[in-house]
């Protein structure tokens, strides 16, 4: 299975995948939504900032979920992992809100992409930060 990991540029994350600096990816959500229950060992992330060309990938070594029951979960997953997720910032009560649901993907062999390609989003919503899909050479957008 491949997966589309759309970032926030400002942030810099790509960059700290690609050095390994980051090594595990999250997501946190307030439902249910992909990639949960869609990503497991052995997948592919491909890394993309918004607006921008798929630049880099990284293969899945390991995934973890959690229902969050409130701000104590939120700070002992960030206080476990937050290096190695390399989060801006680490204070979740300064947070917009307190997530239900966090996924953490850990990633291994990240390396940019060859030749880097843009994704045709129709179908996903043009909101959506995370996509899934069989094979990525089904979304790679004609030029």
């Amino acid at each position: 299975m491949h997966h589309i990991a759309i970032m926030k540029k400002s942030w810099g994350l790509i960059p700290k995948i690609l050095s390994g600096e980051k090594t595990v990816e999250s997501r946190w959500y307030q439902t249910r939504r992909a990639p949960w229950d869609k990503i497991q060992e052995g997948d592919v992330i491909f890394f993309k900032n918004s607006g921008e060309l798929v630049t880099a990938q990284a293969m899945v070594s390991h995934v973890l979920q959690f229902t969050l029951n409130g701000l104590s979960d939120v700070r002992e997953i960030v206080k476990k992992y937050g290096k190695e997720i390399c989060l801006l910032n680490a204070d979740p009560e300064t947070w917009d809100s307190v997530p239900k649901y966090c996924i953490l993907v850990r990633l291994k062999n990240p390396k940019p992409v060859k030749a880097p390609f843009a994704i045709d989003k129709a179908g996903f919503g043009s909101a959506a930060a995370w996509m899934t899909v069989g094979n990525i050479r089904d979304i790679v957008a004609s030029r």
